[in-house]
């Protein structure tokens, strides 16, 4: 374990390196801050002065040693819109994304494996072959008008559901607040989550169904049902645990993943999360708050990786955290 952990770090500190030199790399073609910064009025000369002050004028290996001795440190920038550090502004958006992707996970979650499931064990039913079918299309639908979908017809023609911002929230500890604390804030999350659930859900049921078939055709589940063991406990007690294990690596990927699809999600409904504030931060050139998103997002795919890797070797001794085998 300590020898896995060891490895993951390098990797982690190899891949920030990566990601940071691609941020640096990019922040010339993403604006010119002092737009933003400065009056309209602004001449030309106050406007250099403005950007020797802030360091952007300065060699470029000097600009970038001063941007990772500072990411080391935990300091990512200061956001020229908010007025305060990038990474507070993304840490009082984060609860927000989060609890979505959250509440997406749990629908993906609850639906796809016993869809999956039945698909497999009743591969010929109308329902099975209704339900690939719709995963076929489910798969080829943009997020985007999904979520125009369910706004016209549970907000505007129904009027069932609201069709933007977190609602009544409550602050939990810090920068912390949730949604599933109060009625109003559950009712405001779901069709954001049904609608980001959308993106993972069709790919979920197939890849359950795949895995399924393939270890009902395995030969342990054909020796336990010779062995005259019921239905029941072929399908739940050995098939489905083995079925998981590759569900579980390729879902901790994509629920990873969701983290960065929720940028049209909250888009469409004005959800206050990381994704809306990533939007808002290109439009404004706020290139500290962009870059610190980038490396934020890119440090929380190797934690979940991570953890996953984690889930994978608890759930099946055999795997040697190490050498991946």
């Amino acid at each position: 374990m300590a020898q896995f952990l060891l490895k993951r770090l390098l990797q982690v500190i190899l891949v920030m390196f990566v990601i940071s030199a691609f941020c640096f790399g990019i922040q010339d073609s993403l604006g010119d801050p002092t737009r933003e910064l400065a009056a309209m009025s602004m001449s030309d000369e106050e406007r250099e002065n403005l950007k020797d002050t802030l360091g952007l004028n300065d060699p470029l290996l000097v600009q970038y040693g001063r941007f990772v001795g500072r990411a080391v440190q935990g300091d990512l920038g200061t956001s020229y819109f908010f007025k305060e550090p990038a990474l507070t502004v993304i840490l009082k958006k984060l609860p927000a994304t989060l609890e979505l992707a959250f509440a997406a996970s749990i629908i993906i979650i609850t639906i796809s494996i016993p869809l999956g499931v039945f698909c497999a064990i009743r591969p010929r039913h109308w329902f099975a072959k209704f339900t690939m079918a719709v995963s076929v299309i489910g798969i080829s639908i943009p997020v985007f008008l999904t979520a125009l979908a369910l706004i016209f017809i549970f907000s505007i023609t129904l009027g069932w559901m609201p069709s933007f911002g977190r609602g009544e929230i409550v602050e939990v500890w810090g920068y912390w607040s949730t949604n599933f604390a109060s009625w109003d804030g559950i009712v405001h999350i779901i069709m954001p989550a049904i609608a980001l659930s959308s993106i993972m859900l069709p790919l979920f049921i197939r890849l359950v169904r795949a895995e399924m078939l393939e270890v009902l055709s395995s030969e342990y589940v054909k020796f336990a049902r010779a062995k005259g063991m019921d239905s029941l406990t072929v399908y739940f007690k050995h098939a489905l645990k083995n079925t998981m294990l590759p569900v579980i690596t390729v879902g901790g990927v994509q629920i990873g993943i969701m983290v960065a699809y929720t940028i049209l999600t909250e888009s469409v409904f004005q959800w206050p999360g990381m994704g809306f504030m990533f939007l808002e931060a290109v439009n404004r050139s706020d290139i500290p708050l962009i870059t610190a998103y980038i490396m934020f997002v890119g440090f929380l795919f190797v934690i979940v990786n991570t953890l996953v890797d984690l889930l994978y070797g608890l759930i099946n001794p055999m795997v040697d955290l190490v050498s991946g085998k």
